[in-house]
């Protein structure tokens, strides 16, 4: 289905402007993602936007056509609309000529195939939208499973956080769990927890890392509990040469990712 909006007060604007808050997006399990190199990532991950919002007098796209031509055979809907328009529903002052709205996937840990990958990246109250942004777009540079999320982290379905991933968020698997939750699905099979930490840890580099290895990295400002570090088959240190006592959460992933690669699959 295809319709054009031209009012600020339509309902469906006001409906896709509410999923930029996250009690919306987690009542309507919808999120939204915007510009054309993300949704095009989306279909060829196989994931299409149920509706397709595109600013009137844009730029044609080969891409763009694909995008539109598949959204209307897979039953979905496009619409046009005002640049003005598209800047509500966004909260972005200069948007994208096209946001898709998308129904958010399974991030149950049941949905995990842990052997996919040598390696994941897990984060434990990560709060900061833009970090955990970049975690995904890291566990896609490295080939990582995915990004596992223990309690309370920021919405990996954020405008801000699917924006950071660069796309990831429809290439790299997502799960969120409770710490308990984790612990219990992690040994029930194959697994080794490897934390970022000063406590009893041994340097980062050429340490005995074992897929499939999982790199647990902790809170930006509180780090991680002493219960997680307890819990880790590993725990290692990385060097700090100057004044900083530690890295910003997602550099010490990327960090510790390359290094567990390198040592994984040299």
């Amino acid at each position: 289905m295809r319709r054009e909006i031209t009012g600020f007060s339509n309902p469906t604007v006001k409906y896709l402007r509410s999923l930029r808050d996250k009690k919306y997006r987690r009542r309507e399990k919808r999120f939204l993602a915007e510009g054309l190199r993300l949704l095009t990532d989306a279909r060829e991950c196989g994931r299409l936007p149920e509706m397709l919002v595109m600013a009137a007098g844009r730029n044609r796209h080969s891409l763009l056509d694909t995008l539109e031509r598949d959204v209307l055979a897979a039953g979905g809907e496009v619409v046009e609309t005002t640049p003005d328009i598209l800047t509500k529903i966004t909260g972005k002052d200069n948007p994208q000529a096209v946001t898709g709205m998308f129904r958010e996937f399974d991030t149950s840990l049941g949905s995990l195939d842990r052997d996919a990958a040598p390696i994941w990246l897990v984060a434990q109250a990560l709060r900061d939208p833009g970090n955990l942004g970049t975690m995904l777009r890291t566990a896609d540079a490295v080939g990582a499973g995915g990004v596992i999320l223990i309690d309370e982290c920021a919405d990996p379905f954020s405008v801000e956080a699917v924006r950071a991933s660069m796309g990831a968020i429809f290439t790299k698997a997502i799960a969120q769990a409770e710490w308990g939750e984790f612990q219990s699905w992690l040994r029930s099979g194959a697994g080794q927890l490897v934390a970022a930490s000063l406590r009893e840890a041994v340097p980062y580099r050429g340490a005995a890392y074992a897929a499939p290895c999982f790199l647990l990295v902790g809170n930006e400002s509180r780090g991680l509990p002493e219960e997680c570090e307890a819990a880790c088959d590993l725990r290692v240190t990385m060097p700090m040469r100057g004044r900083a006592d530690s890295l910003n959460a997602s550099v010490a992933a990327a960090v510790l990712a390359y290094e567990a690669l390198a040592r994984l699959d040299p």
